[in-house]
């Protein structure tokens, strides 16, 4: 069984020892809200292995002079990328699931100038009609 990094157990302070910071630290970054740990039932806060990581990297970008609330939105903005990261990788594996009837449609022009569908193999009937084939983008 491998290890549950955001599993919150770390009291403040163990986790500022792991961080290498002061418990206090610990506790503004909460209060201006870079790194929130999860509150155990008496309020008293529990730091994960991933809150710990945490540290160390604000930690490291503070070290090389990035404000603090540089810091914080360097996190947001992360944490939105991640986000987003795992939504396109869901949609990818709903396009994968889907069922593709519309790989490639055949369309021609109708003898009015209007825009007839038809079935795969078919030819249009009249010789004015025109022959396009239509395929969504990222399909080949």
């Amino acid at each position: 069984m491998g290890i549950d990094f955001d599993q919150p157990i770390f009291v403040i302070s163990v986790a500022a020892e792991l961080a290498d910071m002061h418990p206090q630290t610990l506790r503004q970054y909460d209060r201006m809200g870079i790194v929130s740990p999860s509150r155990a039932p008496g309020k008293s806060r529990r730091y994960s292995q991933r809150d710990v990581n945490m540290l160390r990297e604000v930690q490291r970008l503070s070290q090389e002079g990035v404000s603090l609330e540089g810091i914080k939105r360097i996190l947001q903005l992360e944490n939105q990328v991640a986000a987003l990261q795992r939504r396109v990788s869901e949609l990818s594996e709903e396009l994968q699931r889907r069922p593709r009837p519309l790989d490639s449609r055949i369309f021609a022009a109708g003898t009015a100038g209007d825009v007839v569908s038809l079935a795969r193999g078919k030819r249009p009937q009249a010789r004015s009609q025109a022959l396009m084939v239509w395929r969504p983008r990222g399909i080949e």
